[in-house]
Formats: structure tokens, sequence, C-alpha cells
């Protein structure tokens, strides 16, 4: 399987569901830094769908839930939460605008769950995209995946993750 397929395409192909699962306390994210340097400065958040930073993002989601995809993010996190997932939470209000559902999930809950070892993409149930991160959060790139153990793996994990996790509008930071 090709790795150099783009999440845009990936999701362009699919035809039923993505989910996506965070298990990461911090993400030092190139393309992040400019905001969230921002956003701990001032605490002032970009959440406007139009945006530059924001519209491919809530283009390339709407267009696939229009299209009749369900797309669902699981964040596991730890309590008290990071700065990092401070910002996270206060921009999500966007992921929620583009039609994606989101739910967060302490990590003292997900304590019992077999998790994968890495953040990925789950697509219509069989290709995955794994989400690589050096140990300071920074991308370390993905790596794609039709293995069917590894899918199965991956989407009763997320499933069990989404069925304790309380949804973004219930959820508050700790």
């Amino acid at each position: 399987m090709s790795n150099e397929l783009t999440f845009a395409e990936l999701l362009a192909g699919c035809t039923r569901s993505a989910v996506h699962l965070e298990m990461r306390d911090q993400y030092g994210v190139s393309d992040e830094a400019e905001g969230f340097s921002t956003w701990l400065r001032t605490g002032q958040r970009d959440t406007d769908p139009a945006s530059e930073n924001w519209a491919p993002w809530v283009d390339l989601i709407s267009r696939a839930v229009a299209r009749g995809v369900v797309v669902r993010r699981a964040r596991i996190v730890s309590e008290p939460v990071t700065d990092y997932i401070r910002y996270e939470h206060a921009g999500t209000v966007v992921n929620v605008h583009a039609g994606e559902q989101v739910r967060w999930l302490t990590r003292r809950r997900a304590s019992n769950l077999a998790l994968p070892g890495n953040d990925f993409w789950l697509f219509d149930g069989r290709r995955i995209r794994w989400n690589h991160f050096t140990g300071n959060g920074r991308w370390a790139g993905q790596e794609i995946s039709d293995d069917e153990r590894a899918a199965k793996l991956c989407s009763d994990a997320f499933e069990a993750v989404w069925a304790r996790a309380v949804p973004h509008d219930q959820y508050e930071i700790h």
C-alpha cells in the first residue's frame, strides 16, 4: 500500500465512515505552532470556519459528510489536561461545525482498553492511516495499511473508546 496517499485522497475514497483516535497529550505539529503560541500568550484561538487555517479542513470534512460519510474523532487525555489539550479543546467547535462528531475520554477510564500503539485514522473499517510522532510530538510521517487484523484492532479500540467517551459539548476541561 502506498504511503504517499494524502489524507484528502484517503477520505475521498471513503464511502461510510472515517474515525480518528488521538492518544497523545501534546502534539508539536509545525503548522499549529504559531496558533498555539498565540493562544498561550493571549488565550485567543482561531475558531472561524472560513479562516485561512480552517477553511480547507472544513471543506474537506463537510464534503465527506454531505456524501454520507460519518466522521468521528475520539481523544484520550490525561487530567489535568496539558495546555495543548486546552488549545485543542478550544478549537474543536470548528471540527463539530464541519460535521465531525467528537468525544473525549479521560486516560483513567481507558486503562483496561486494548489500544494500538499509535494514533490512527480508519476509513470504512478497513484502511488505516497510522500517524507517527516523535517523542516531543513532532510529525514523523504516516503509514497506510490494509492489514485486516490491525483494522479490526483499530475498529474495536475506537468503538470501545467511543462508548465510554463524553461528547464534546459535555466534556469539561480539568
